[in-house]
Formats: structure tokens, C-alpha cells, sequence
């Protein structure tokens, strides 16, 4: 609280003993005080009320530098009423003890939410792991179909595979520290795992891959890094051009590690890039090409900042797509964070 704040909001008070002021010295005036004795009278009237605000300002701006601090020490801020000093005043005793009410209302609301939206998670998980069942035997009876039968079928469980696995990382990506592990990862072995999930995919559209300069080692979660680069493979096959190319490339940038993920495809408009990472957004390629959720590139982005990995998009459109994926270096101090496992 700035001392013109505090003015402005005490100005009906200041006006009102001015007018007082004012009316005084003239009845005294009128009725034949000397001059001597107004000077000094309205000299102790003024001083008399400037120390009173000066005080008032001086308490309630060292009470709400408190109540800050209180609010700023604090990891969940909705539990602040729960905090602060009980105060001196009838009128903010009341008021203290109805916020009181309040936060402990919303304390409980917020405690229901959280148990409800992790029982959430923990039934996606399982209902993730019981659908893979049948997915699994319904790959096995795709063998005993015919040769045309068994390969659009199989095209289709993947689709179901990747929509499910997507279902997966989204709800672990609301509490992302108790799923992941950060360990010593060779970024040469994540791709190749990543391309071999999606090698039916890349086969059936004619998508070729390359390789180049993946020697690197980073240290990151190696199943979510998979994940990621499976959701940049998916979009470089959904907006694939002509002749569809993706390139795996690493180089050093000081010391640290960017991964690039390029494709020669249709690539995306220029007014749509900053919206590209919002949840649900298709763009008009999602629009037209069908099949898109939104939800890709949205989970990419969450899931690299979990990892403190920095991801960002260039693109032309009628030229392609390319990804960086920039890995923190190892020697960084914020990499303490992580759980390391040699």
C-alpha cells in the first residue's frame, strides 16, 4: 500500500477535518481569538492528525507487508486463512473468523477434487492395462484372416494402441514426478525404439526415416522421450506430403543436447504455430485430414517441461516441420531435481 493508496482511501476523512478545521478557525476567528493563538491552535490540530494517520499508515502497511510474506511462504496459497494472526478489532475479528469459514470450506472442496481426480487417474490406468488384453488377442486373430483382412486390422488396433497409450500419458502427466525417472540415455536407442513401435505406421504410408549424429547422451526418462517422439512420428505421418521423409538429427549447442525431428510434409499455416500447443487445438490440416484429437502435441509440450526438456516448432507451410527438443545440461544445478539412476 503506497502512501497516495492510503490518501485516497482516507481522502472523505482528510476532507471532512479540513471542513472542521476551517469552520473552527473562523468561529474562533469571529469571536476575537488572536491571530498568535489560531496559528498555534490549527499548528497542534494539524500535527495532532497527521501523527494519528502517519501511525494508522505506519500499522497497516507493516500488517499487509506480514500477511505478503505469510502468502508468499506458502506452496498452496488456499490455506493462508488458515494462517495468518487473529487480528485486534471487533470488525476484523468478524471478518477473520467468516474467511476462516470460507478457506476451510474451500480447503475441504479442494481436498475432495484431489481424491477425486486421482481415483480418476488411478481407474484410467487400470482400464488402460485391461484394454491392452484384448487388444493384444485381437492381433493374435489377425493372423488367422486373410492377408488384406489382417493388415487393415492391424492398422486400425495401432490407431486403438496409440489413442490409448495417449489416454495413458495424459492422466500421469497431472503428477508426473511419481511416474518418471531420469537416468543416463542414449538418444540413438529411444529413436530406434520409438521408430520400431510405429514401423507398421511408417511402412503403410510409405514414410521413410533417417538417421544422423544420434550418438548422444542425455539424461532424461527414456519411456516418456519415447512417447514424444512416437507423437511427432504420428503427426509426421498424419501430414505427410509427397515422398515423405522424417530425419532424426543431434547437435551440441554448448553444453547441451538438441534433438531434431524434421519432416518434408505439408507443414503448418503460420498464424495457427501459437496456438499449436493448446489442448484440443486441430488447425485447419486436423480439420481437413480427420483423425486428429488436439491433444498430441499439447501432451508433447507438457510432458517435455516435466522433464524440464525445451520444445519448440518451426514449420513453412508446403515445406515441412521441424521440432527441437533441447535437453538440460547435465551439469546444470536444476538437474538435482531428478532422480538419477547410473
Amino acid at each position: 500500500m503506497t502512501i497516495a493508496e492510503f490518501i485516497w482511501d482516507r481522502l472523505g476523512q482528510f476532507i471532512t477535518w479540513g471542513t472542521f478545521a476551517a469552520a473552527a478557525t473562523v468561529f474562533l476567528a469571529v469571536t476575537g481569538t488572536q491571530p498568535g493563538i489560531l496559528t498555534i491552535l490549527l499548528f497542534i490540530g494539524i500535527l495532532l492528525f497527521l501523527t494519528v494517520r502517519i501511525r494508522e499508515y505506519l500499522k497497516y502497511s507493516r500488517h499487509l507487508r506480514e500477511l505478503e510474506s505469510i502468502l508468499d511462504g506458502l506452496e498452496q496459497k488456499y490455506l493462508f486463512t488458515e494462517c495468518i494472526p487473529k487480528p485486534c478489532g471487533i470488525y476484523e475479528q468478524a471478518l477473520y473468523h467468516m474467511l476462516r469459514r470460507a478457506g476451510r470450506d474451500m480447503a475441504e472442496a479442494v481436498s475432495d477434487a484431489r481424491a477425486t481426480a486421482r481415483e480418476y487417474r488411478e481407474y484410467i490406468e487400470s482400464w488402460v492395462h485391461e484394454i491392452k488384453t484384448p487388444i493384444t488377442a485381437a492381433r493374435l486373430l489377425c493372423r488367422h484372416a486373410d492377408r488384406e483382412t489382417g493388415r487393415k486390422l492391424t492398422a486400425e488396433l495401432a490407431q486403438i494402441e496409440n489413442h490409448v497409450e495417449r489416454t495413458l500419458y495424459y492422466a500421469r502427466a497431472e503428477s508426473p514426478e511419481q511416474d518418471f525417472l531420469v537416468r543416463r540415455t542414449a538418444l540413438d536407442t529411444i529413436a530406434a525404439e520409438a521408430i520400431e513401435r510405429h514401423r507398421s505406421l511408417l511402412i503403410q504410408n510409405g514414410v521413410r526415416i533417417q538417421v544422423q549424429d544420434l550418438e548422444s547422451v542425455v539424461y532424461t526418462d527414456g519411456k516418456w522421450l519415447c512417447f514424444i517422439l512416437g507423437q511427432l512420428l504420428q503427426n509426421a505421418v498424419r501430414y505427410r506430403g509427397e515422398n515423405p521423409l522424417v530425419t532424426f538429427t543431434a547437435s551440441r549447442i554448448d553444453n547441451q543436447v538438441q534433438l531434431t525431428v524434421s519432416d518434408n510434409g505439408i507443414g503448418i499455416p503460420a498464424h495457427e504455430l501459437p496456438r499449436i500447443f493448446d489442448r484440443g487445438f486441430t488447425g485447419s490440416n486436423g480439420r481437413s485430414r480427420g483423425g486428429s484429437t488436439g491433444m498430441g502435441l499439447y501432451l508433447c509440450k507438457k510432458l517435455a517441461g516435466s522433464l524440464e526438456i525445451q520444445l519448440d516448432i518451426r514449420s513453412a507451410e508446403g515445406q515441412g516441420t521441424a521440432v527441437n527438443l533441447t535437453f538440460p545440461a547435465v551439469s546444470d544445478s536444476h538437474t538435482s531435481i531428478f532422480q538419477f539412476d547410473n
